[in-house]
């Protein structure tokens, strides 16, 4: 069954409020074998949410909206689909009633007169109660048989009514002869770019077969390649994907780290506490936030022992040890200065592992010899330090996320050893 998805809300066009209902309706629809095709977004226009409706429904015949049931005039969705399908507004006693209701328990005090207007209702429109908030849910279903959703568009109310009122409810409207879900596996990678690690894949066709898509998703972290099944029941489905992932792993290598939502933080913490290792940080051009990865990782506190955040060459000189005359003669970006950073955190912390980062995060400080996106990385484990040398393209928050990634890399491979 296919639909569409159209998001309401002038401040969604205008960047200031990010579209978070799309991703989790996204996410909510193909798990339930419910095939997204198409989302938009509009302003809190009636007739750009009129027009985008029809052409959605002319396209699938359904069309999910999330946005403008609110008590304020800017709220018009209700009225846009009432005007699409022909139908006048009806206000529902029992849907006011619920409203009012809500006031009182919560002790706001009196409701506002505005509140009245999410009590309107198109004729014939199905109501969706709504147990997190005042607007409910609505569907109308025209005399060709298509049919429009309308939901709140906060978040929680719009995931809400999604998942217990909508799914179902469309999922009886499509019956048992089609596929029961839609499936994706993710390979995660980093360490190498999008067009180099395309060159290894090659041409996807081989891998894929006819019910599977590859999509290419890169990030600051790495490269993820999310695999897509389409089509199938749920068991062949999961073969299928089986089945490309383990043809894809080799082609990966060791940039691969793991699948799903696996993050690098905790596969280096995993493999530490393996080995019954701790492990310190020393930051630079990080500052710190080598270490919130790592404290991020539920259970971290059995390896990580803390860190240094040197941004100052004092710290660097006084708590980590670095040598006055490296410093001098390499600068705070070297290799040098990273191997010391490397062994005077593991020196002062106790621990057996250890990371150091030192760069030139921008958008200032660059030269002709140490480009803005210079860094030096270090890596201690097993005794053995290794070192890494990247010159990271983006502004200064997306290097500093791109060295923060490349040091649990760089961890993940000293242990490994030579790879």
């Amino acid at each position: 069954m296919d639909c569409e998805l159209l998001t309401v809300g002038t401040e969604l066009l205008l960047g200031f409020t990010v579209d978070s209902n799309a991703a989790v309706a996204g996410r909510a629809l193909a798990a339930a074998g419910l095939r997204l095709v198409r989302r938009a977004t509009v302003g809190d226009d009636e007739a750009a949410i009129r027009d985008a409706a029809a052409a959605a429904l002319d396209r699938t015949g359904t069309v999910i909206l999330t946005g403008g049931l609110g008590p304020t005039r800017d709220d018009c969705t209700r009225e846009a689909i009432a005007a699409l399908f022909g139908r006048a507004l009806v206000r529902d006693p029992a849907v006011l009633a619920a409203i009012e209701e809500r006031f009182a328990r919560l002790g706001r005090g009196p409701m506002p007169e505005a509140n009245r207007r999410q009590a309107d209702v198109p004729h014939g429109a199905t109501v969706l109660p709504n147990a997190r908030g005042t607007a409910p849910g609505l569907m109308l279903e025209d005399g060709r048989g298509r049919l429009a959703v309308l939901l709140p568009g906060v978040p929680g109310e719009m995931q809400g009514l999604l998942e217990e009122e909508v799914v179902p409810r469309l999922l009886q409207r499509r019956g048992a002869a089609e596929p029961a879900a839609i499936l994706s596996r993710t390979l995660r990678t980093t360490g190498i770019s999008e067009s180099a690690l395309a060159d290894r894949v090659g041409d996807p066709a081989r891998i894929l077969g006819e019910h599977l898509t590859l999509a290419w998703l890169p990030g600051p972290e790495g490269t993820d390649l999310r695999l897509t099944a389409w089509g199938l029941a749920e068991v062949p489905a999961r073969a299928a994907l089986e089945r490309a992932a383990a043809a894809l792993r080799p082609l990966v290598g060791t940039h691969g780290y793991g699948e799903g939502d696996t993050d690098l933080a905790a596969v280096v913490l995993a493999e530490l506490e393996r080995r019954g290792a701790h492990l310190a940080v020393a930051e630079s051009c990080t500052g710190g936030l080598l270490g919130a990865r790592l404290t991020a990782v539920p259970g971290s506190s059995r390896v990580f022992v803390g860190g240094v955040v040197a941004y100052d060459n004092a710290v660097k000189l006084g708590l980590l040890g670095v040598s006055a005359d490296t410093l001098a003669a390499d600068g705070a970006v070297s290799e040098a200065v990273a191997r010391e950073m490397a062994t005077g955190a593991a020196r002062a912390l106790g621990a057996e592992a250890a990371a150091a980062v030192t760069g030139i995060a921008g958008p200032d400080g660059g030269t002709a010899e140490k480009p803005v996106g210079t860094v030096w990385i270090a890596a201690l484990a097993d005794g053995n330090v290794r070192t890494f040398h990247y010159t990271f393209p983006g502004e200064r928050e997306v290097v500093r996320r791109r060295a923060a990634q490349a040091a649990l890399d760089a961890l993940r491979r000293t242990m490994r050893g030579g790879d």
